[in-house]
């Protein structure tokens, strides 16, 4: 990372001139004024060959997506800090914006941050995807073996919202995230409800999430719950997961009938999700490997079943190769696709290698 400080600290250098004419030392800043700040500008660049559904193509953001984002405090004192993230997406194979154009569309977000806990207000992740990719994936929601492909909620991100976060308490977190829709009265309103409850405690981490949000006029509400969790044996980690999905569009659904079943794909409103993972550290190459379940209780009974293997292998602390391996097998004309971290795939199978480099 690239961290540029914003003080300042030349007034201090200015005070030791004694060439200075009076008149300057007395217009000068009072150094007791000065409220320290910085911002750090931080990045990550990934590119990686993809070969699914019979098409091989390059394509950005294959194990984690690519990214230029700027992040900032400012000490307002008594232990209270401004904060503010602005994080755009890139594509790294053609240097145009991600996120279906928006110039900050990973994140975007303000607020305050204190001894009492941070409150931000902005555009910011799902908590159930976060825990999701963050504690119960090995493979974090990216490269062939994601969990997203079958597991949990496919709105990564959520405009408008309001997040608190409370300070940790013998290793409990909780966050809570309200997002107003902000939509008129013809469509869905799209208000949305986070909750999540997080411990840490050595190599245990445990998060139980749940978000919800208003489902389309006459239809229920879209809940997706996670309980995950993962261990570090030191030898290896162990990552599990299990969810509850309901309402339409409470999991992947792709309208465009990708397999051309003879009956369309229609959406599940109730499923469960069973995720099972490990990483295995071997020097500078970690192993990666996951088996993912979806269990659609709907009446079409649309199962699927996902196992992954991969590999990274790092460079530097910085940069790293990977390659990974995905399929699913679909029951009953599901229609789940193996895809990666930015995009949704085009076939049952796929297979990736690539590079990424954090900055």
């Amino acid at each position: 990372m690239k961290k540029i400080s914003i003080t300042v600290g030349l007034v201090s250098t200015i005070a030791t001139m004694g060439a200075l004419p009076a008149a300057h030392a007395q217009s000068s800043v009072d150094p007791s004024s000065v409220t320290p700040s910085s911002v750090t500008l931080y990045g990550l660049m990934d590119a990686g060959l993809v070969q699914e559904g019979g098409v091989s193509k390059l394509t950005s953001g294959v194990s984690a997506g690519s990214r230029l984002g700027l992040r900032g405090t400012e000490s307002l004192g008594n232990g209270l800090q401004a904060v503010f993230t602005l994080e755009a997406g890139v594509l790294s194979d053609t240097g145009r914006s991600d996120q279906a154009g928006q110039l900050f569309g990973r994140q975007a977000f303000v607020g305050l941050n204190s001894p009492l806990g941070m409150l931000t207000v902005g555009r910011q992740y799902n908590l159930q995807s976060q825990a999701l990719t963050d504690v119960a994936d090995p493979f974090e929601g990216g490269l062939a073996g994601a969990a997203t492909n079958l597991a949990g909620y496919s709105a990564t991100r959520i405009d408008n919202t309001v997040r608190y976060t409370s300070p940790e308490w013998r290793g409990v977190t909780a966050t809570v995230m309200y997002g107003a829709g902000e939509h008129t009265a013809i469509a869905a309103d799209q208000r949305s409800l986070g909750l999540a409850l997080g411990y840490v405690n050595g190599p245990l981490t445990l998060r139980l999430a749940r978000q919800s949000r208003a489902g389309e006029p006459g239809k229920a509400d879209v809940n997706n719950t996670i309980l995950a969790g993962n261990y570090n044996f030191g030898v290896a980690t162990a990552f599990a997961g299990y969810g509850r999905n309901t309402g339409d569009g409470s999991s992947m659904f792709f309208a465009e009938n990708p397999y051309g079943a003879a009956q369309a794909p229609a959406q599940s409103s109730d499923s469960r999700d069973a995720i099972v993972g490990v990483s295995v550290p071997l020097g500078a190459t970690t192993l990666l490997a996951s088996y993912v379940h979806k269990d659609d209780r709907d009446a079409a009974n649309r199962d699927a079943q996902q196992l992954a293997i991969g590999a990274t292998y790092a460079l530097s602390k910085r940069s790293k190769v990977y390659v990974a391996y995905a399929h699913i097998r679909n029951r009953n004309d599901a229609a789940y696709m193996v895809g990666n971290a930015t995009e949704v795939g085009s076939g049952n199978r796929a297979f990736n290698v690539g590079l990424r480099h954090a900055f």
